[in-house]
């Protein structure tokens, strides 16, 4: 019988207890290893073996300590997401243990680490990017906002790095109101406030500040050769709760062109926004990784998690013709995962109990679900 491949799955986002469902749907046997700094982290209960890792090293002590797991657990195939970057510059390092990394170039991911400089990138290969301006003074930050103002849009901004939606907030000339005390808290934030910091920080801030755009968000995952060959991509459309797939060209073509271009190999994600008005679709974030959405693929026929561990071990995976895929509609909905039981502090690297599956707790997490049309 074929020894199970050995895959690391380091300190990544709770709904990826699915991204273990699909590797272990692989047409070869897995074995999945998840670490993290939270014992409760759902991700520790999906895989075969959860340990914990150690907190607050710096990228290159990570590395240090992603070499050695490497090497102590067998680890054939490592998807990293935390320094990502760190451990894609010591490749060559996990290559010599036998490990393979599912992650893109070095080069790549350094380029989108940053948003202003992936969008000088994108600007520079004539792909669609919205109206944006690099921010780090307060000067810079009120021209920005009232070159957008002028436009007859509303201002954003958010860090020139980050994940996901840290940092964003949307900008507003209004005072504060206990209006704002009523309801959901949003995402608001008074321009003079933000004046002020940035007036009283010794720093740049490297902001980014852009429009508004609140349209439909159009994700698109892709699949690609290490050096950005698209194998796969297909988009997630998000209209409130309603959400589906979409082969449109207007997405799939500026992604598949960026990931080419820049060689974002492996899993990627690259999201667009439409400008108001004009109605175009406009990229608005680069994943150098697999998004937190990417299972929901399952439901339109692709499994990329398991795609991409046959394309690191060298194989040519077998992927569905687009016309083969389903292109329905459904919704997210709050489930229930295991944890393990609560742990006291560990050391790095301790085996967590997988006796004590008694005390599992249930904890929501996101599943889709199909809708009718």
């Amino acid at each position: 019988m074929t020894a199970p491949v050995r895959v690391w799955l380091n300190r990544t986002y709770a709904e990826n207890v699915f991204f273990v469902d699909l590797l272990r749907a692989a047409p070869r046997p897995v074995h999945v290893l998840a670490t993290h700094v939270d014992p409760d982290s759902p991700v520790l209960a999906a895989a075969d073996l959860g340990a914990l890792e150690p907190d607050g090293l710096s990228a290159e002590g990570y590395v240090e300590f992603a070499l050695e797991f490497c090497a102590r657990h067998d680890v054939d195939v490592f998807l990293p997401r935390l320094h990502q970057l760190a451990i894609s510059l010591r490749r060559r390092d996990f290559e010599a243990l036998g490990t393979a990394l599912v992650c893109p170039p070095a080069a790549a991911i350094s380029l989108f680490a940053s948003k202003a400089d992936g969008y000088r990138a994108l600007d520079t290969a004539g792909l669609p990017t919205p109206l944006w301006r690099q921010a780090d003074t307060a000067a810079e930050l009120l021209a920005a906002v009232e070159e957008i103002e002028a436009t007859g849009m509303t201002a954003c901004l958010k860090p020139a790095t980050g994940a996901g939606g840290e940092g964003f907030r949307v900008l507003t000339r209004e005072p504060f109101s206990l209006r704002r005390l009523a309801g959901y808290v949003d995402t608001r934030v008074q321009l003079d406030q933000v004046l002020g910091a940035l007036e009283q920080s010794a720093a740049p801030a490297e902001l980014l500040v852009m429009p508004y755009l609140d349209g439909p968000e159009v994700s698109v995952d892709c699949l690609a050769e290490p050096d950005g060959r698209v194998l796969a991509a297909v988009g997630r459309t998000k209209r409130g709760r309603r959400r589906g797939f979409t082969l449109d060209p207007a997405y799939l073509e500026p992604a598949r062109r960026l990931v080419e271009e820049f060689g974002v190999g492996h899993l990627s994600n690259v999201q667009f926004r439409h400008e108001r008005g004009t109605g175009r679709a406009v990229v608005l974030d680069i994943n150098t990784r697999p998004s937190g959405g990417l299972h929901q693929l399952r439901l339109c026929g692709l499994n990329l998690p398991a795609a991409a561990l046959e394309l690191a071990l060298g194989h040519r995976p077998a992927l569905p013709a687009a016309t083969e895929l389903t292109l329905g509609e459904y919704t997210l909905v709050s489930t229930v995962q295991a944890v393990l039981p609560r742990q006291a502090a560990a050391p790095a690297l301790e085996r967590i109990d997988e006796g004590a599956a008694a005390g599992l707790v249930p904890v929501p997490v996101p599943v889709p679900v199909p809708v009718r049309a």
